[in-house]
Order: structure tokens, then C-alpha cells, then sequence
């Protein structure tokens, strides 16, 4: 068994590749979803739908979200009638946040609904929320507080970002798919995918209970960095910790996860500061073009993970 904490496109291609090199139900994808919020009446999901989008061939590769084929019927009438058109949901992307919207409300879970909507795709693996209780990332910047789609997408990361809270972490509980990943006896390896450390990976490890769970591992755990050439593949993972006073490097992202990782999968651009990282490391090619570098990758990991002392 194999568990993968995910959240953005890059979480989302590495989940995919993890997808395409292990038997089915071996792979648990553990998703961000600090990033959730009620938009126009909707619950909407992003990390989840991206993960599961990407699981299921449905991913627009070309705009990171959403799927492919999409129409904006909807978007067009609902901005005609006054509607914020801000955040854009599309014709089909909107049946995923209906149905979901309406089993919340008639007291399902979050995790039942991902799992019942990842059957239906044809999903061979996991797909479990971080938790079924609400966590909302809030980002303090020079404007004030903003929730997070307000500063992402709404004000496009233009803001500077001081630091971020997790509104309702402290009471959430880890979901059961997740804390069972984590007490499987049949663990092999956990991964931290390439996905932004501040923003989608930290909601994660702000559950209680998770990150205990990581540093009392007894398997290896590997991080993918999401950064190459000392910037990010994708999104403001660069801009972010510029404005924190970090690097995008190595060595900055193995103190984000100092003592929850036993190892580091860096590019080949950043092999001339590696070793600043103080953790051994896998040295590959991590641009993940199409779903032949996912797999490569993915199997590149895990073999690297597999090579660490437990």
C-alpha cells in the first residue's frame, strides 16, 4: 500500500502516475481541502476534482482545472443576471458541485461522496479528502485577511502573503480513509507530492494526529519538490516563499518537512544545491510532460523510497 498526499496540479500528475504504475486499490491519494469553500450556493472542491478529473482522463490539461470539452453555458447566463464571474464553473465541472452541494446537505459525507463519484469515473485507486470536517486556509497579506480562493483566484496571488491559518483545523479529525492509510499494516511508502508545501501539503499536515503520524512512521517517506531551477513548475509556490523569506530550493523545502521525510526526489536543474538539503536524494528529471513522465517518475519514487533504511 502506498499513500500520497496531494493537492494542485502537480499533486494531481504525480497521483496519476502512482495510478498507472501500482495494482489497483493499492494507492491511497490523501487530498488538500483547505482550499474548499461555498461559491454561488455550491460546495466546490478544487484539489479534489483535480485529483479525480485527472484519475478519470476528464483533466483540461491546458487550464490546470475543470475538464476537458468544457462549455460555459451556465456562466454566461448566471454573469447576465448579476452573478460574480470570478470564479468560472463549467457546464460540466457544475454537475460534479450540484450533486455533491445537494448529498452534503442530505448529511453524507465528503469522503463517501469522492469515493461513490471516483467509482463511477473508473477510478482503480483511493481518493479520500484530508478530512470530512471543514478546514478553511485563510491568508494573511498586505491587504488583510483573505480566504483562500479571494486571494488566488479572485486577486490572482497579487497580494503579499504574510502567513496562513487553518481556520477549523484544530478541531477536525484526520477522515477515515486517511487515518486508515496511515495505520495499514501493508504500508510500503508514503510521498509527498509535488504540490506547493504552503498551500496545499501544510492544510494536511494541520489536521491533528497527521503529522504525528509522519514522524512516528516506521515506513520510508519521500518528498517531490515542486520546484526546478530554483522556481516553481506551476502556480505562486515561488512567490510565496520569496515573501516569506525562503528559497525555492532543496534545501528550504526539506526544512518545511524536517523530520517527516526520509528522503527528497529533486530536477537535475537543482543538483548543484541538493546537498544543502541534508537528506538523501533522488536526482531525476521530476517535469512531468504527459502521462509517460508521471509513470516514469511515480516508478522512479518509489524505487528511490524503496532503497531507504527503514
Amino acid at each position: 500500500m502506498i499513500l500520497a498526499l496531494a493537492g494542485g496540479v502537480g499533486g494531481a500528475r504525480l497521483a496519476n502516475g502512482l495510478a498507472g504504475v501500482r495494482a489497483p486499490g493499492t494507492v491511497t491519494i490523501a487530498v488538500n481541502t483547505g482550499d474548499d469553500f461555498e461559491h454561488m450556493g455550491l460546495h466546490i472542491t478544487p484539489d479534489t476534482d483535480t485529483v479525480t478529473y485527472t484519475l478519470a482522463g476528464l483533466n483540461n490539461a491546458e487550464l490546470g482545472w475543470g475538464q476537458k470539452g468544457e462549455s460555459w453555458a451556465f456562466m454566461e447566463a448566471a454573469k447576465a443576471l448579476g452573478a460574480p464571474g470570478w470564479f468560472a464553473l463549467g457546464d460540466r465541472d457544475l454537475a460534479t458541485h450540484v450533486l455533491r452541494t445537494e448529498r452534503l446537505r442530505a448529511g453524507e459525507t465528503l469522503s463517501s461522496i469522492t469515493a461513490d463519484f471516483a467509482e463511477r469515473l473508473g477510478i482503480a485507486q483511493l481518493i479520500v479528502p484530508m478530512s470530512d470536517d471543514p478546514v478553511r486556509s485563510m491568508i494573511d497579506t498586505d491587504e488583510g485577511e483573505l480566504p483562500f480562493q479571494d486571494y488566488f483566484v479572485r486577486r490572482r496571488c497579487e497580494p503579499a502573503f504574510r502567513r496562513i491559518r487553518f481556520a477549523g483545523a484544530a478541531q477536525a479529525r484526520p477522515s477515515p480513509g486517511l487515518l486508515a492509510a496511515l495505520k495499514q499494516p501493508a504500508l510500503e511508502t508514503i510521498l509527498i507530492c509535488p504540490s506547493n508545501p504552503v498551500l496545499s501539503i501544510a492544510p494536511i499536515l494541520a489536521v491533528p494526529s497527521v503529522a504525528e503520524c509522519l514522524a512516528a512512521r516506521r515506513v520510508p517517506c519521500v518528498a517531490v519538490s515542486p520546484f526546478i531551477g530554483r522556481t516553481a513548475v506551476k502556480g505562486p509556490a515561488a512567490k510565496i516563499m520569496a515573501e516569506l523569506g525562503l528559497d525555492a530550493t532543496p534545501a528550504a523545502l526539506a526544512d518545511q518537512y524536517r523530520g517527516l521525510i526520509d528522503g527528497l526526489v529533486i530536477d537535475r536543474a537543482d543538483a548543484d544545491i541538493g546537498d544543502e538539503a541534508g537528506l538523501p536524494l533522488l536526482v531525476t528529471d521530476t517535469l512531468m510532460r504527459d502521462e509517460a513522465d508521471q509513470r516514469r517518475l511515480a516508478a522512479e519514487t518509489l524505487a528511490f523510497a524503496a532503497s531507504l533504511p527503514r
